[in-house]
């Protein structure tokens, strides 16, 4: 059992949210910001996550289900944005970084990937 409601497991309300990709998670008594569709729709939700002791489902949450709530389109950019911000750095994410300052092997990598293109225009042929 975790100590907050896991907002990868919030899917509800159920036959509007789908998609679910949590941009931002602040754990126990945080709130989590993530992209979803609504209604098809492409759209930014936000929960706060809850804690065992009080309120272990978060909010909002209705007949004992938690639930996300739909932030308007006016404030989903500025909301986004922040959550972007809060989000900690992956592992991933510095790696690509770290590729991308390197010049000379993004040199290399483009040289090589140009070769292919040729070869595979000759085997084409």
């Amino acid at each position: 059992m975790t100590d907050y409601c896991d907002p990868r497991t919030v899917i509800g309300p159920k036959r509007r949210v789908s998609n679910v990709q949590v941009i931002y998670d602040g754990g126990p008594d945080g709130c989590t910001v993530a992209r979803l569709d609504w209604d098809g729709k492409p759209g930014v939700g936000i929960r706060w996550n809850g804690n065992p002791a009080d309120h272990p489902l978060g909010s909002p949450q209705s007949r004992g289900y938690p639930f996300w709530f739909r932030v308007p389109d006016g404030f989903s950019d500025v909301v986004l944005r922040r959550a972007q911000e809060l989000a900690p750095e992956t592992d991933l994410d510095a790696a690509y970084r770290e590729m991308a300052r390197d010049t000379g092997r993004e040199q290399e990598a483009t040289e090589w990937s140009q070769a292919l293109i040729g070869d595979a225009a000759h085997a084409s042929r």
